[in-house]
């Protein structure tokens, strides 16, 4: 027989649970569910699609920065558990850094640290820039109307992350597929698994392959990581798998979504033509006003009672952080459903916060500074080839973006 406490009793009545179905949005809509909970109930309970019982939804900004810096939220704790979730799998693997609370999660991030230095990163911008070209130069050969996801957003960002892993340019096409796959809800579970699953076995080759004969790549680090007893092979196979899918999927579709912004708000796009040196500022605009991904990621688990907020969580209990109502917080920022690219003070949240911060959010900004910067100065009458409400969006997607942007010029 289940019981039930007085004080669990008295959430059930003040915070009762909340169906999310997370519907397809179009364009850059952003979720209505998300926005009502940021207004009047800033700290929820939700159920998700997938997954079982319920989890805490935490949507204010102050809240959002607690709850993913706090040790007393424990990523590592949701291994093994079903918690309600908007997949239906989980999709880092379960040695990948996603899931590691510190000291493991500084033990593995460390081993891939090397790559995201500022210079090690400004060393990809040449073969970024120099494949940009090719691509644009390819589009235009093609004529109007081109779609960018295939010309530009799709192909440059994969090419990118696979040149800093290593990946071989014959390998792409299978990458690509394995990422989408892998990072969409609607291909369920059993394919999902199966591209996971595919995905890590030519890791490990690929691993061992690096090991033996080196190259000037992560994936040759990550190797010698496990020669020097640094990482397992699962550790370094899942830390590849993670970057490797992830890194490629969010800025191709990030980025469309920046091209679609500009495109849709043409006065913000001419300021960019004549104020080209206003674009970082820009691209940080853009990353806090955009709703890059559908719902929420990974959750945590409250490892002790802890308030939030106001709101006491108890042990065990799972929490859903939003970066993306943190971003659009009315406290931090000022007319926050707006793109202001005067906006000076902009500590979105974008990328995440604490021990869990992006690692690649340096590469993803100069993609996307590199993509934003060769259609502006190439294309002075770029614009969009269809309606926007012809514009067909991705179903069931983790990563929000556009299944196809139709330009002219």
């Amino acid at each position: 027989m289940v019981t039930t406490t007085a004080s669990e009793a008295s959430d059930s009545d003040r915070y009762p649970v909340r169906f999310w179905a997370v519907d397809d949005l179009r364009g850059l809509d952003f979720d209505p569910f998300m926005a009502e909970r940021l207004r009047e109930e800033p700290i929820a309970r939700v159920k998700l699609p997938h997954g079982e019982g319920h989890a805490w939804l935490v949507t204010r900004y102050e809240d959002v920065k607690f709850v993913t810096s706090d040790p007393r939220f424990s990523r590592q704790a949701v291994l093994g558990r079903p918690i309600t979730r908007l997949a239906p799998h989980f999709i880092p693997l379960d040695e990948a850094v996603g899931f590691a609370d510190p000291p493991e999660h500084t033990r593995l991030r460390k081993a891939v640290a090397r790559s995201f230095t500022p210079a090690s990163l400004e060393r990809l911008r040449p073969r970024a820039e120099r494949v940009a070209g090719e691509l644009l130069d390819a589009m235009e050969r093609e004529g109007p109307p081109a779609d960018l996801m295939a010309h530009l957003n799709g192909p440059l960002p994969l090419a990118v992350i696979s040149d800093l892993m290593g990946v071989p340019e014959a390998d792409l096409p299978r990458m690509a597929h394995w990422t989408e796959v892998l990072l969409s809800a609607g291909h369920g579970r059993e394919a999902s698994d199966r591209a996971k699953a595919e995905m890590a076995a030519y890791f490990v080759e690929m691993l061992a392959r690096k090991g033996a004969e080196p190259g000037p790549d992560l994936a040759s680090e990550l190797a010698a990581a496990v020669a020097k007893g640094e990482l397992s092979t699962e550790e370094a196979v899942a830390i590849a798998l993670l970057i490797q899918a992830s890194a490629a999927h969010a800025v191709r579709n990030n980025s469309s979504n920046m091209v679609y912004a500009l495109l849709t708000h043409p006065h913000h796009l001419e300021r960019l033509r004549r104020e080209p040196g206003l674009l970082p500022q820009a691209i940080e605009e853009l990353l806090r006003y955009i709703p890059h991904r559908n719902a929420v990621g990974l959750g945590r688990i409250a490892m002790e009672d802890v308030e939030v907020g106001g709101v006491l969580i108890r042990a065990g209990e799972v929490v859903h952080s939003s970066y993306l109502t943190a971003n659009r917080d009315p406290s931090v920022f000022d007319r926050p459903d707006e793109i202001d690219f005067d906006r000076e003070h902009n500590p979105h949240l974008s990328f995440g916060h604490g021990p869990h911060f992006c690692l690649g959010s340096m590469l993803a900004r100069l993609e996307s500074e590199i993509i934003l910067s060769s259609l502006i100065a190439r294309f002075p009458d770029l614009r969009l080839a269809e309606p926007v409400e012809k514009i067909r969006w991705q179903r069931s997607a983790l990563i929000r973006g556009p299944e196809h942007l139709p330009v002219a010029w």
